[in-house]
């Protein structure tokens, strides 16, 4: 019998991917539980349509993403902070507190969980950090930790 997907189904295809498969399969699995249709020319056109919209908008998300990661390649961030007479800082420097920055700085969209840190910054100097996007594009920023200047 002869389906078309109407989402990603492991070891059988994608969504919107023509497959031929056992009757029973497809009645008794794939049909009630909606992850399938039987082939029609109407359902064939549908979904060729739905095929092409879902095409233009990965690559929408693409050109975003590359744009994205375009901007965030080589941004620095400045951390000014407390430290003592051996210039040990008094609090170490997080994702999350380097994902507030990169929110502030103008990326809202960002999650912690894409920042690449291995382990918190504890000491004044320039860092390399990563930020993993989706479609496997990454880009890299710089965090500089600064001492801060005490006005006494």
């Amino acid at each position: 019998m002869k389906i078309i997907l109407l989402e990603n189904i492991e070891k059988l295809g994608k969504k919107y991917e023509i497959k031929e498969v056992s009757e029973g399969y497809a009645r008794n699995f794939l049909l009630p539980k909606k992850m399938a249709k039987v082939i029609t020319p109407k359902i064939l056109e549908w979904a060729l349509e739905k095929e092409k919209e879902a095409q233009k908008a990965a690559e929408n998300e693409l050109k975003e993403i590359q744009d994205l990661a375009g901007k965030l390649d080589g941004l620095e961030i400045i951390f000014k902070v407390k430290t003592g007479e051996q210039n040990q800082l008094y609090e170490s420097i997080d994702s999350q507190k380097i994902f507030q920055k990169i929110k502030e700085a103008g990326f809202p969209a960002l999650k912690t969980s894409q920042l690449e840190l291995k382990e918190k910054i504890k000491e004044l100097g320039e860092y390399p950090i990563k930020i993993k996007l989706d479609h496997n594009l990454e880009a890299e920023i710089r965090i500089i930790v600064e001492t801060e200047e005490n006005k006494e």
